[in-house]
C-alpha cells in the first residue's frame, strides 16, 4: 500500500486512532501533517472548533509541502447523555466536536485536493450512526455520527467530478485512553461489551487506522460514498 509522495492531514493524532493512524500512513511513504488541541511528537496546536484556526493550519501544510492529496478527520470529541438529561450545552457541544470538527477541514482542504490526482477523503462515523443502543445513552452522539455517514455520501457525490473519492470508517468499540475513562470502566454498564462481539473482543487503533489507509490508497481507487464498519460483527449479529 504505497503512499510515496502523497500529503496527508490527519487530526487528532495526539493518541489513540489518530496516532496509529499518523504512524501507518508515515509507514507507507505519505507525507503526514497532523494536529491535535494539546499536540505531542511534532503534531501542531489546532482548536478544529475554530475555523479560521482549521483554515489556517490547511493552507499552511499545502503551501509548505505543495499540495495536499488525503485529508482524515479523525478527531472527535463526545458527551453522552440520554435524552430528558442531556442539556442545551451538550447537545451543541457535541455539535461542535463531531460535526464541526469535521466539516471545517473538509472545507478549506477541498480547494487543494481538487488539484491532486490521488484526492480522498476518509471520515469517521461510528455504529452510533447507524444502530442504536440499550446499554449507552447517546442521543446526541447518535445524531452526530450518523450525520458524518451522510456528510460522507454528500461529498461523495461532490467531489466525484473532481477525482475526489470521500468515504466513512465506522468503529465499534475500541479501546483507546477516551475509551477506558468511559465506556470501557469497571462502573459503567457497556464493560463487558466483548462477550457481545462475534469476535469476542474489542478492537485496536491500529485496526481501525489500516482501514483508514487502505480507503485512502489507490488500492481503493474505485470506492467512493463507502461506509466501513470495523465493529468485529458488533452490529451484524443480534445478541444471544
Amino acid at each position: 500500500m504505497n503512499l510515496s509522495g502523497r500529503v496527508v492531514l490527519i487530526t487528532g493524532t495526539a493518541g489513540g486512532m489518530g496516532a496509529a493512524a499518523a504512524s501507518l500512513f508515515e509507514e507507507a511513504g505519505a507525507t503526514v501533517v497532523g494536529c491535535d488541541l494539546r499536540p505531542v511528537d511534532g503534531s501542531e496546536p489546532v482548536d478544529l472548533t475554530d475555523e479560521g484556526a482549521v483554515r489556517r493550519w490547511v493552507d499552511a501544510a499545502a503551501e509548505r509541502h505543495g499540495g495536499i492529496d488525503v485529508l482524515y478527520a479523525n478527531a472527535g470529541a463526545t458527551r453522552f447523555g440520554p435524552i430528558e438529561q442531556i442539556t442545551k450545552q451538550d447537545w451543541e457541544f457535541n455539535l461542535r466536536h463531531e460535526l464541526d470538527v469535521v466539516f471545517y477541514p473538509v472545507k478549506h482542504a477541498w480547494p487543494h485536493l481538487k488539484r491532486s490526482d490521488h484526492a480522498a477523503v476518509v471520515l469517521v462515523g461510528s455504529t452510533a450512526g447507524i444502530t442504536g443502543s440499550m446499554t449507552n445513552a447517546r442521543v446526541a452522539h447518535t445524531v452526530t455520527k450518523g450525520g458524518v455517514v451522510a456528510l460522507t455520501k454528500q461529498l461523495a457525490a461532490e467531489g466525484a467530478p473532481h477525482g475526489i473519492r470521500v468515504n466513512c470508517v465506522s468503529p465499534g468499540m475500541v479501546e483507546t485512553p477516551a475509551t477506558r475513562r468511559d465506556l470501557l470502566a469497571d462502573d459503567h454498564p457497556m464493560r463487558s461489551i466483548a462477550r457481545a462481539i462475534p469476535l469476542g473482543r474489542v478492537g485496536r487503533p491500529e485496526e481501525v487506522a489500516r482501514c483508514a489507509r487502505f480507503l485512502a490508497s489507490d488500492e481503493a481507487s474505485y470506492v467512493t460514498g463507502a461506509n466501513l464498519v470495523i465493529d468485529g460483527g458488533w452490529s451484524a449479529v443480534l445478541p444471544g
